[in-house]
């Protein structure tokens, strides 16, 4: 099977976020489980959104719903290890795009990992994909477009 790589542009960076490892994070290899990582992407993400004022799901039923989630690890990461976490949208669609994930540690500058999430609107009441709404998409005129 073909390894995934994972690949983002600079300029498609927006916001950094740290978080800690805690010692609940450590799996039975004594380096940060995959779960919790994939946690911690979760609440990387959420900073993110909040940040930029984008609700996950609003009062009229619209938010964000992941699709899809890829991650390659590049390094191991411990307890108490302090996580830099940078946030981007990129690949963006009539109907959502991905949101990517640059994972360091600022101590050594090691790169622990690379992901992506794929999103797309979605009104939770009607159970149906919306269009992205333009206000989402005028706080970031630099991502590119998928068709």
């Amino acid at each position: 099977m073909a390894r995934l790589k994972l690949e983002f542009p600079e300029d498609q960076f927006y916001f950094s976020t740290q978080l800690t490892v805690r010692v609940t994070d450590i799996n039975g290899a004594n380096h940060l489980a995959n779960d919790s990582m994939i946690s911690m992407i979760s609440e990387a993400r959420a900073r993110f959104l909040y940040d930029f004022g984008v609700r996950e799901t609003a009062a009229d039923g619209n938010g964000i719903i992941i699709t899809d989630l890829a991650t390659t690890y590049k390094a191991e990461a411990h307890a108490r290890d302090h996580l830099l976490f940078e946030v981007g949208v990129m690949d963006f669609n009539k109907y959502g795009g991905d949101i990517t994930f640059r994972i360091t540690r600022p101590r050594d500058g090691a790169l622990v990992a690379m992901a992506k999430s794929g999103f797309v609107f979605y009104n939770y009441k009607s159970g149906q994909v919306v269009p992205m709404p333009e206000d989402f998409l005028a706080k970031f005129p630099r991502v590119n477009w998928l068709d």
